[in-house]
């Protein structure tokens, strides 16, 4: 099935099976595209939030899985270590839970698809095959059910609602955002321009998520004489730290 879906469309998941036999599961939504169909925020939006080695590593990212065995090892809350590679294995060809053995399945499939596939078709499956709603399954049902658009058409801000929405897809709703996911989609997008760009595929550029603000007139001359000008200390400005990470506050998922 690797060599199957790296060029063919995945048509369904595991977790897509299940989701439907579920009765409290609305519609299914699943419609997928091309990667050069889905705007450049997008793929940008999820490796800010999920993975931002996503472009370097080779499946793994041992600094994450450094940091997150040194945090539980403090007592510290437990946190995900998961690349978007890994994240793609495990949806596309594993059922949910979490065992040992499903762990090992997890890694060969992860050798597998970046060895076969590549960065740009991992993104497109994930980007396809995730989990972004109840029922919503797919960056572009995500965007014309919460936005009414096109996953071509979506901007910066939009794009870093859907990516704030992933670790608890079927808690939160980028619609409808609350306070914590507007929180954490100011955090996605400044990690967004920390990033700068995700050289993958050749989709829309991001649309503008406001019109430009007019150009003021200039104002008519005054035969009233200048008052001097005064010395204003400049104000500090909010810098984002160094080592910033989008760490999640609420309770995910179980099922990964």
């Amino acid at each position: 099935m690797v060599l199957v879906y790296k060029w063919l469309p995945v048509p369904f998941t595991p977790l897509m099976f299940i989701r439907a036999l579920d009765p409290e599961t609305p519609q299914m939504k699943h419609h997928w595209v091309s990667i050069d169909k889905i705007s450049h925020a997008m793929p940008l939006a999820v490796v800010a939030s999920e993975d931002n080695r996503f472009m370097t590593h080779h499946g793994f990212d041992h600094e994450q899985i450094r940091q997150a065995m040194e945090e539980a090892k403090r007592g510290g809350r437990k946190r995900g270590a998961s690349t978007i590679s890994q994240q793609t294995a495990k949806n596309v060809f594993l059922w949910p839970g979490r065992s040992w053995i499903r762990k090992g399945l997890e890694a060969y499939f992860t050798v597998l698809i970046e060895f076969v596939w590549g960065k740009e078709r991992i993104m497109e499956v994930y980007l396809n095959s995730i989990e972004m709603g109840r029922g919503i399954f797919g960056v572009e049902a995500a965007s014309r059910t919460y936005f009414s658009k096109s996953a071509a058409s979506l901007t910066r801000s939009e794009a870093a609602l859907i990516a704030a929405a992933l670790p608890n897809p079927r808690k939160r709703n980028p619609g409808a955002p609350s306070a914590y996911m507007r929180k954490r989609q100011g955090a996605i997008l400044s990690l967004m321009n920390k990033v700068g760009a995700v050289p993958i595929g050749s989709g829309s550029p991001a649309a503008v998520d406001a019109a430009p603000a007019e150009k003021p007139q200039p104002a008519a001359p005054s035969s009233r004489p200048k008052p001097a000008p005064q010395t204003v200390e400049p104000s500090p400005k909010d810098e984002l730290p160094e080592n910033v990470t989008v760490d999640d506050e609420e309770e995910d998922d179980d099922e990964e």
